[in-house]
């Protein structure tokens, strides 16, 4: 690992970057005209001593930062494939594949729309619904996506496998959920052709879900493109809202956004979400399932 050279590029990279094109105030007393470390840090989920160390290149605290760390980075500060490449090869990882898994390098093009959308909840997920970057009202509304590596980074794996990955939404729309991720992956698995993750992950996934099985062998296939939902939200209830897509150009990332016909009571909950954050998410499992129980009414 090259660390002297590593920490200068992340220097020169950082340096380039205007606030306002991360969605930054640039402030009256910013002494730098690019990003600051901290701020760095901040956008990739990174601890600002942690960066720091990692910016400095002196390597006395072992500095070692992981594939997922170098992703994390490389969309923070916007990088191209080039870049990316450089990254990953100054810090002696492997490059991952460009369109797959947590690590994947987000399309360019995904995170400058992403990044407009500061007034609406918006992530950019892979065709095996990986969630891959998303603004801070996607957060707000969805909860923090999971640090999952492997299968279990997939929603569509979680939904089958693990029931409280389900709380989100109201149980009478699950079936209908079921169905339409199982189409959508279908649609993935034909697109990728013999594609290892995907075929192992449709393996596991009918060996552990009777319902995932019994989906799986009617053949349904539908990308999904646009979709109207309920999301049970912890502190505003239930908020409905339509989602919509845009994909990239080979179809394995997609941009999704919400938004509510004005006027609405979606609408007027999305004002109320920009308001509140993320503050009032941090509710223990039995608040999360009460709510659930709560939008699905009386028995």
């Amino acid at each position: 690992m090259n660390l002297p050279e590593l920490g200068a590029f992340l220097r020169t990279r950082r340096d380039r970057i205007r606030p306002a094109e991360v969605g930054l105030p640039h402030g009256p007393r910013r002494r730098v005209p690019g990003l600051r470390r901290e701020e760095v840090a901040q956008l990739a989920g990174l601890s600002a001593d942690y960066y720091t160390e990692l910016e400095r290149g002196s390597g006395k605290h072992g500095v070692q930062p992981s594939a997922q760390t170098l992703a994390a980075l490389a969309r923070a500060l916007r990088l191209n494939g080039d870049e990316r490449d450089h990254l990953f090869h100054l810090a002696d990882r492997p490059i991952p594949r460009s369109a797959q898994g947590p690590s994947a390098h987000v399309q360019p093009a995904l995170v400058g729309l992403l990044d407009r959308l500061s007034t609406t909840p918006a992530r950019v997920i892979t065709d095996l619904h990986e969630t891959l970057v998303e603004n801070d009202l996607a957060r707000a509304l969805l909860g923090n996506s999971p640090a999952h590596r492997g299968p279990s980074a997939s929603l569509v794996y979680r939904w089958f496998t693990d029931p409280q990955s389900r709380a989100i939404y109201p149980p009478d729309d699950h079936p209908r959920h079921s169905r339409v991720f199982v189409a959508d992956l279908r649609a993935a698995a034909a697109r990728r052709g013999r594609d290892a993750e995907v075929t192992k992950m449709v393996a596991v996934l009918r060996r552990r879900s009777e319902e995932f099985a019994a989906l799986w062998d009617t053949h349904d296939v539908a990308v999904r493109r646009m979709d109207h939902k309920k999301i049970v939200h912890p502190t505003l209830g239930v908020i409905e809202l339509d989602c919509s897509n845009l994909f990239s150009e080979d179809g394995r990332q997609r941009l999704l956004w919400f938004t509510a016909p004005p006027g609405s009571r979606g609408a007027e909950q999305l004002e109320l979400l920009s308001v509140i954050g993320v503050q009032d998410l941090t509710v223990s499992e039995d608040t999360a399932t009460l709510g659930a129980a709560e939008a699905a009414g009386p028995s």
